[in-house]
């Protein structure tokens, strides 16, 4: 049997705010379009640039906090796998779509300042912010950690809290 690799990793600019729904189940499902760029020179010097668009697609607790978190103009880190579904319109159309179903995203600029720093992407200067050092990143895996640390210490506090109660019991005087 042979491996095989299904894996996108990109950094972009979002060119809409993401937009957030729930299936009939009641899982969150986020959808956002992110605008990446090339550039080269030909042969003759010339200097080109193009620019990719990319659907967005993040499930779960990664759908609610990118709906959250994201906006228009904001520069991420997007790590995932490329899906194709099919589907046929209302008035019998076969339809088609590729899209980065992610597990990881990162935020790559503050939201402070809203000029672009150079990214070459072509959105308008003032729907981009400034790139910085601060990162905050979000994975499913890390709120599955945050989950299990928060039950350990849940669990610790009703231990202590049982402890004070019977050192408590025994300050009494009878």
């Amino acid at each position: 049997m042979s491996r095989s690799l299904n894996k996108a990793t990109l950094i972009g600019n979002l060119t809409r705010d993401p937009e957030l729904r729930y299936t009939p189940q009641g899982t969150a499902v986020c959808s956002f379009g992110l605008a990446t760029n090339r550039q080269w020179t030909t042969d003759s010097g010339d200097k080109k640039e193009d620019v990719e668009f990319h659907r967005i697609v993040a499930w779960n607790k990664l759908a609610e906090l990118c709906a959250q978190l994201l906006s228009k103009g904001r520069k991420v880190f997007v790590e995932g796998r490329l899906q194709t579904r099919r589907w046929q319109t209302q008035e019998g159309q076969d339809r088609m779509t590729t899209e980065v179903v992610i597990n990881d995203m990162i935020i790559l600029d503050s939201r402070g300042d809203l000029t672009d720093q150079g990214g070459g992407f072509d959105i308008p200067d003032e729907e981009l912010e400034k790139l910085s050092g601060d990162e905050e990143t979000f994975t499913e895996q890390d709120e599955k950690e945050k989950k299990v640390k928060g039950k350990k210490e849940e669990k610790s506090k009703k231990k202590v809290s049982k402890k004070d109660k019977e050192e408590e019991d025994d300050d009494i005087p009878f």
